[in-house]
Parts: structure tokens; sequence; C-alpha cells
């Protein structure tokens, strides 16, 4: 029996707090989760997930819960009983359960990290101080871009696919800069978003004190920031303008690059995060780096320098003493969110070890939670609903032949990504060390870091993941055209192999459909099969297309999402359009595979009521109040509420399937359908 490891602090634990070996079982379909007095006709939301809605209240540490959050939360509580065996263990570790095992040792080992306050930030908040001119920032900025977590001090800079030519690499220089989640944040103008500026002000004023600035500097520290944080958002592109590729793509060579910030010597910076000089950019927002060049001409060095610190304790808050980490949290997730506790610490280390060692993590969860039979179950569905599509495609009399042609070779090259890699990444360079908290953090974004530079100038790695194993969710990439779900997600209650087929395919084939169409949506269908941002549309077939999708963005426009605002509906277009063709093809797929069995009822639901109720129940959520109002800005998803109501409305299938009539709420006169 391997030795337990001294110096490992162990908080007191509450004992339904407490790590897990074996996944637990909920059913895909749950009838105790339905609230049978309610009339599927009028509400189909409340009558499939009303029961779960009442038994699930929001737990005091998450801003909202939903069943893929409780599943979350589940292979969280598995992992934990991972890692805290391997955190203990002195011998019989191989190399990759050694750094996963010591990280989430050196994470929970809070008195260590306490004892060290502030002073993990010493070395980069000197080598700001140092500094005695502006030439001295690109040097500068290369070693704090290295190592910081979000989108970027000043801007953000890395690596991604020529949109022109997908199986290119090139440089990309992006916007970045902001504390607030989005642009946005800092200029509407209600109430609750002045409100919410003022106390963002006076958090940063806060973080700076914590590293020993005077309340009356620290204050007028916190103003400045704010100055130039909101200069650089009003020149940022929205989330909607965002969503238009075309928009973010405008490729220069290294003159074009430096003509547009002369005030920033990008030749320095490039040889300073380690590339050699380069030739092709993508600058996503040019009006960015405008203002960019207009704020490094015109600010001081002292407020550069003041504006730098900010942003290095906020990007390292997560891993250091409890004051920064509880001042972080009451912004970020108590106002903002309106959650009222932070997460035990065990979870926030088991977040950060997936984070920044998923697939040495997802090799283990992957060895005890998925098998080989449940890999290629979940293949044989995919490949069924994408025959779907291929029907569906055949049978559109929106779309001309010419389009057809090209929609259908897309549709085929889609690579399917399903449970984990076919090659593990190679971890073997990252020194993690037993006591090492930040220094750990620091060194595993280094070596993210350095690994997403290298990939420019080299062939594209098409088998590369970019989910880690254990993620409960799955996505599509337009310019790998590829569908990742990986093995977390495909766990029941949503893929739930004791069950029968109908809310099988509701709930993950409703998924595997959802992302299927995605590469057909408002945006990726501007990309072609190799992922290349082309227009492989006739005229007449993208002017039908869009006359479609607007019956979709028009739809939901007019669902509230709390008090008296309303979906977003250009900025989750394509998650609403993703949503509707997702569930269709689902349906098609059920049938095709239904088509010479006898089905019966269960549980006093027919065959397709069960297909609709499966497809319901993963969306069943709890939200706050303040989460629904923040992610009415940010997120390009739709409430749960709507994600299911949205849909029905538009199925005819449905409105058989529960004999609804004519003119009940859950029935749409004109119905929408693009795909």
């Amino acid at each position: 029996m391997a030795a337990e490891k001294p110096g490992v602090a162990n908080p007191t634990i509450d004992i339904e707090d407490k790590p897990i070996n074996a996944l637990p079982y909920t059913p895909s379909l749950d009838v105790n989760s339905m609230d049978k007095s309610a009339d599927p006709c009028v509400d189909f939301y409340q009558y499939t997930c009303g029961g779960w809605m009442k038994n699930n209240p929001i737990p005091a540490d998450q801003a909202r819960w939903s069943v893929y959050g409780k599943l979350y939360e589940d292979n969280q509580r598995f992992l934990w009983g991972i890692l805290d065996d391997l955190s203990r263990k002195t011998s019989g570790r191989n190399a990759t359960q050694q750094k996963i095992g010591d990280y989430f040792g050196a994470c929970m080992n809070e008195t260590a990290v306490e004892k060290l306050g502030a002073s993990p930030l010493k070395p980069d908040l000197d080598a700001i101080n140092a500094i005695k001119s502006k030439a001295e920032l690109p040097a500068l900025l290369a070693r704090l871009h290295m190592v910081e977590r979000g989108s970027g001090t000043l801007f953000g800079f890395g690596s991604n696919q020529d949109f022109a030519d997908s199986s290119s690499v090139i440089a990309f220089a992006t916007a970045g800069g902001i504390g607030l989640p989005d642009r946005d944040y800092y200029f509407k103008t209600d109430a609750k978003s002045v409100e919410l500026r003022q106390k963002y002000v006076a958090h940063i004023q806060k973080m700076m004190e914590l590293v020993g600035d005077k309340p009356e500097v620290a204050k007028q520290e916190a103003a400045r920031i704010m100055e130039i944080e909101t200069a650089l958002a009003k020149a940022t592109l929205t989330r909607v303008e965002q969503r238009d590729p075309y928009k973010l793509f405008h490729k220069v060579d290294f003159k074009g690059l430096q003509a547009m910030t002369p005030s920033f010597n990008w030749a320095t910076y490039i040889k300073n995060i380690g590339l050699p000089a380069q030739g092709t950019f993508n600058v996503t927002q040019p009006a960015f780096y405008k203002e960019l060049e207009t704020q490094l001409k015109t600010d001081n060095l002292a407020d550069i320098k003041t504006y730098l610190r900010w942003h290095t304790i906020h990007s390292a808050a997560p891993y250091l003493s409890s004051a920064f980490v509880n001042e972080n949290f009451d912004f970020f997730s108590k106002t903002l969110r309106g959650v009222p506790q932070l997460r035990p610490r065990w979870k926030r280390c088991t977040s950060l070890v997936d984070q920044q060692l998923g697939e040495a993590l997802g090799q283990e969860f992957v060895s005890r939670a998925f098998s080989a039979d449940l890999k290629q179950r979940t293949l044989t569905m995919t490949k069924q609903i994408e025959h779907s599509m291929e029907e569906d495609i055949d049978q559109l009399n929106w779309m001309s032949p010419e389009t057809k042609t090209k929609a259908l070779e897309k549709l085929h090259s889609v690579v399917n990504k399903i449970g984990y890699p076919d090659k593990w990444r190679d971890y073997s360079s990252v020194n993690i060390k037993p006591n090492d908290f930040l220094g750990n953090a620091q060194r595993a974004t280094v070596f993210e870091s350095k690994r997403q530079l290298a990939k420019i100038g080299k062939p594209l790695d098409r088998g590369e993941w970019n989910m880690t194993p254990p993620t409960v969710n799955a996505g599509y990439d337009p310019q790998m055209n590829d569908i990742n779900f990986p093995a977390g997600v495909l766990q029941p209650p949503l893929y739930d192999a004791k069950i029968d087929d109908a809310p099988n395919y509701g709930n993950t084939g409703g998924t595997i459909g959802h992302e299927l169409t995605h590469g057909f949506d408002d945006e990726g269908r501007q990309f072609d099969a190799r992922g290349n941002l082309k227009d492989w549309w006739t005229k007449q077939d993208a002017e039908n297309f869009n006359s479609r999708a607007e019956c979709v963005v028009d739809q939901y426009a007019q669902y509230v999402v709390v008090d008296d605002i309303k979906i977003n509906s250009k900025l989750t277009e394509g998650e609403d359009v993703a949503d509707l063709g997702g569930l269709i093809l689902a349906w098609m797929a059920w049938k095709d595979q239904t088509a010479n069995q006898h089905l019966e009822s269960r549980e006093g639901l027919t065959p397709e009521q069960r297909f609709f109720v499966g497809y319901a129940q993963w969306a069943c959520e709890n939200n706050r109040p303040e989460d629904l109002r923040a992610n009415a800005i940010t997120d390009p998803h739709s409430p749960g509420k709507y994600r299911v109501n949205g849909l029905v409305v538009n199925m005819p299938e449905f409105q058989k399937a529960f004999s609804c009539k004519a003119g009940q709420p859950m029935v749409k006169e004109n119905r929408c359908r693009v795909w």
C-alpha cells in the first residue's frame, strides 16, 4: 500500500461532500422530473422539467443549476476521488499520474498557499515596476502573455487556422485588454449596468490594496484603469458582429502589422515569445489596434504600468491566498452572477487540473468510465444522424442542385471525434512540483502557450481535440469541420445505455444533430468542406437560407430572459438554428432506426412522447436572475425553457404526439424550419 505524502493539507469535509469511486446513475428519461399537472400543449418545458426544477434548488456555490451542471459535478466528484488518491501516493504512479496528483495536492495545500500571501506575484510585479520606458513594453508583455489566463493584457496573440487556407496555421493578433466579461458592460446605461461598473472599479481598488497600494492611491489607479479598458472596449466588435467571420479576417504582412501600431515593436515581442520572424498575421480587429496605438502613445508610462499590474493580479487571483480568491469571487461570482458561496477548494482544484492537464486527467477518466462499446454505439448514432441530414439535404425544395452538391461534400467531410483522442497529449516537459501551486499553474500555462505558438507554420494536426475527455459539453469547429463528443457528456442522464432508443435519440441524438447543424448555421455555412472561409452558395440559395433563419430570429426575439430583457436573437441565432435542425435530424434518425420495430408505451408515455420528453429533460435548469442578466449579454445560447418550447412549436410531429390543437401555445401557426 502506497504511503501518504506529508504536507498536504486535508481540510474537514462535510459528510455529503466527498469523492466517489463510481458515477451515479440517473435515467435519461426520469418521470419524477416531470410535472404531469402541466399541459404539454401549453408549456412543454414545465411539463417535462417542472418536477426537476422543484426538486433541484440552485446550490449555494452555483450561478445556475441544470442537468448538465449536475452531471458535471458528478464527474468532478468522480475525478476528485482519482486525484485525491494520486495526490497521497509516493510510489506506484506513472509519470502522468505523478503530474496530476502533485498538481492537485499542491492546489489543495491551502495552508502553504496562505503563507505565501501575495509573494508569488512579486517577480512579475517587479518586472513591471522595473521598466523605464515604453520601448520596454514588448518584451515585458511577451513575458506576461505567456503566463496569463484570460483574453490578453492589452491585446491577445496566438495561433489559429488561416480562414482562407484551413491547412495553414498562422499568427493571430486579437482584441483583448478588458476585465469585464464583455465590451457591452462598459456602455449599457441602465441602472444595474451603471451600478456594476461602480462595483467593478471598487473591486479593482481592493485588489490593488491587497498588493500594498494605499487606499487613496488605489482609488485613483482603479479609475484610470477603467478609462483605459473602456477605450479598448469601445474599439472592440460586439459579440453579434464577431459572428461574421469576414469581420474577423484581415491578413497582413509584418510591415502591415507594424504600421497599425508604430509605438509597439512587434519584432521584439515576437522574439520574446519564442517565435522566429513571421510574415503573415491575421489582425482580427484592425480598429482595436488603431485604438491600442492611441493608448500607447497618449497614456503615460505610470498609467500603463498600473494597468499591467492590475491585469497581472487579476490573472493570478485564483492561485493566490484567500484574500485574493475571496475578493475575486465577491465581484465576478457574487456580484455579477448572484452566487452566494465560493466553490469548495476540491472543486476549484479539480477544475484546474482538467483545464491545465486535461488529457492526462482524461486518460484516468476514460479508463474507468468510457468503454469501447459505448464509443462504437455513439459513433453509430452519429453516422445515422449524418445519413438523415443527407436525406434532408436531398429533399430540400429551397436549395439548388449546385449548392446541394457542395453541402453534401461538406457533410461527408465531417470528422467525428467521439470519447477521447486517438493520441494523448504529451505533458512530459511540464515540471509539476508537490508544493508550488502558482508555479505549477504558470508552468502549465507556459506549456500551453508554447504549444499553441509552435503550431504556426507547421502542418495542421486534424486529430487534435479542443475539449478534454471529462468535459460535459460537445462542439463543432467550422475550420476543422469536426464534431467533438467527449466521454464526459456521453454519460447518464444524457446518453443512457440502459434505456430505450426514443429518449437517447431525443437527448444525445438531438445534441449530435445540433453540432452537425452548426456546420450549416449562419456562421458555419460560410466555411466549405475543407474549413476554408469561402462562399459556396448561389445568391438565391443564400437568400433562401437567410429568409428561413430570419424566421427563427424573429421568433426568439419575442422571448423574455429576465425582467424586461429579451433574447438577443442575433447573438443566439446559430444556437437556435442548430437546436431546431438537430431535433429534426434526431427524429428522422430515430424513425429510421425503429422503422421495423414494434414500439410500446412505457411509464405512461408513447414512444413519440418519450422522444420529445427525452430531448427536453437535458435542458432542465434553474437560474439566478443575475446570471440570466449576464447571459443575456454574453451567452449565444437561449435559456433552457426556450431551447425546448421554441423548438416543439415548430414541429408538427410534436403536435401529433401530444394531440395538441391549433391555437394552443405549443402550436405555432407559421412554423420555422431551416434544415
